[in-house]
């Protein structure tokens, strides 16, 4: 059984990794990705460090969001997590936003953030 500093190093360790590569490509805007218990947030950042614009979870309603005859994984958390991503890439479709890099920081692409990154993919945007 792993103990709590194992599992704390491991995610230092992928987010270094993930990070690292995303330094190399600076000139395109980056989508952030935080994920509670509860919610998920993610953010544009462009590449002087300015965040464009959020989106989190806590905001999102399923019935009113217009996903153009894609269903939903789902109504639970990743469900909310898909149509999260698909309201990030609507919103970044109005900023002139097509092409992104996505950080997942420490996360391991899997649940939420697998379903997040599809629903900005979804809506329109390029990783």
């Amino acid at each position: 059984m792993r103990t709590k500093l194992e599992t704390k190093n491991k995610t230092l360790r992928r987010k270094r990794r993930v990070t690292f590569k995303i330094r190399k490509n600076t000139t395109k805007p980056v989508i952030y990705v935080f994920r509670s218990n509860k919610y998920i947030y993610a953010q544009i950042v462009d590449s002087d460090g300015k965040t464009l614009l959020g989106v989190s979870s806590k905001n999102v309603d399923l019935k009113s969001v217009d996903l153009n005859d894609k269903e939903l994984p789902g109504t639970g958390k990743i469900g909310v997590s898909f149509a999260t991503g698909f309201i990030l890439a609507q919103k970044a479709k109005q900023l002139n936003i097509t092409e992104v890099v996505f950080n997942r920081g420490g996360y391991k692409y899997h649940g939420r953030v697998k379903a997040l990154a599809e629903g900005a993919r979804k809506g329109g945007l390029k990783f």
